[in-house]
Parts: C-alpha cells; structure tokens; sequence
C-alpha cells in the first residue's frame, strides 16, 4: 500500500528532525514536506497534497490553532492532528472547533503517535488522555446543559438543544454497562484502562463503544465525554 502522506510543521528545528528521523522509520509513512510556520506551510499547498498534517501550536506568527482553517483550505480533505506542548483547554477547545481531527501532547509515546495517525486516518477523533479530562471538566465548569456553550460544534444528534431543551433521553438507551463506560471515557480513560478497570477484553470495550456511539448518534469518543459531562456523568 502505499505510505500515508505526511506534512511536519513546527518551529523547533532539532524537533522536528527528530520527529521525521522517527516516522521515517515507519513503512506505513512518509513525510513528503516540512515547515517552521503557517506561511511556509500554506505554500507547500503548491506542491503537495498530504494525507495528514501533524502541526504544532506555538508557530512564529499565526499560531496553530488560528491557521486551521487556512490550512483546511488549502489541503482540501488533508487531517489535522494538533502535536503540541499546549495543555491549554482553550486551545484543545478551538483546534476541534476549528477542524482538527485530533490533539496529542509531545509527551506521546512514539508507538501512541503512530497508531494515532492511522486513527484519524480512519475518520476517529483523538485525544491525550491529560485533555480529555480537561476538556470534561471545563465543560462541566462552564455550568452549561449539554451542547451549549463552545463546544457546541463536538456535540451532534441528541446532545444537541432544541427549541431550548436539551435532549438527554438518549442515555436511556444504553444498558448499564454502556453507562459504565460512557463516564469512564468522560474520565478521560482508554479503552486498555477501561478493559483493566472492568474485568473485561479491550476487543469488548471497543464493541460497547461503537454502540454508545450509534446509540447517542455521535461519531467520536471525544464527543461522547462531552455528552456524558454535560448528562451528569463521569
């Protein structure tokens, strides 16, 4: 097959060497482009078409998260995967908002970002652990029912307000099991943690999850954290 397309964007030199010197060594990839900032980015547009762009938020310039959407039209149907040092809930808040498909920590594990890669790939949203929890608990701190609020955009299908009421009776489609789980991924938990947690094969969790999903009429885990945050569990 052939390797998945990647463009590196991050200010730090000796980084993001490193961070190409690393996937290299991966068959499933190639890195076919490299920038230090927005603007040198956006003209890679010119030469290129990356399947996925791993991009850093702390750019000279035009930050990350605020060249997104440039980015997005410039790379027509390109991913975006935020890898940052940012720990900011803002920032995680705006980057999804904005398009991102995912938002890793620069402290993953090298095999985490490989394999978090080929999920957004895959039409998954990813999340380090330390910001799924941060983004639940900003939710909850906001005070707002579910879908209100700026992260509004994450939550489809009955997450969402209508005519003012928020429509909470999809948890009671799920069995208490599924209920389980849903406030374990609000924690911020993986699959492998929740596996651990409950005494279950992580194959098992990953099949309960796909029908919450279905269930809840979302389409990723991220936005099943902050559905279940704002229906009061987790």
């Amino acid at each position: 097959m052939k390797p998945v397309q990647l463009l590196v964007v991050d200010d730090h030199t000796l980084f993001r060497r490193g961070l190409i010197a690393l996937l290299s060594q991966d068959g499933r990839f190639e890195v076919i482009a490299q920038a230090a900032d927005m603007g040198e980015a956006l003209r890679c547009a010119n030469r290129c078409l990356p399947d996925l762009i791993l991009l850093d938020n702390h750019l000279p310039g035009v930050r990350g998260v605020d060249g997104i959407g440039a980015l997005k039209a410039a790379f027509p149907g390109t991913h975006i995967l935020m890898l940052t040092v940012s720990e900011d809930e803002d920032d995680l808040a705006a980057a999804l908002q904005a398009g991102a498909e995912g938002y890793l920590l620069k402290t993953v594990e090298s095999e985490h970002l490989c394999e978090a890669i080929i999920k957004v790939l895959a039409g998954e949203s990813v999340i380090s652990p330390e910001m799924m929890t941060k983004l639940v608990t900003a939710f909850r701190a906001k005070g707002m029912p579910a879908g209100a609020g700026p992260n509004e955009a994450l939550l489809p299908g009955p997450a969402r307000r209508q005519n003012g009421v928020t429509e909470s009776s999809g948890i009671a489609l799920l069995s208490a099991r599924e209920r389980e789980i849903l406030t374990l991924i609000a924690r911020g938990d993986s699959n492998k943690v929740i596996a651990r947690r409950l005494g279950i094969a992580e194959t098992t969790v990953k099949i309960h999850v796909q029908h919450i999903l279905r269930k809840l009429q979302l389409s990723s885990r991220v936005q099943a954290a902050v559905y279940a945050a704002g229906n009061g569990l987790g």
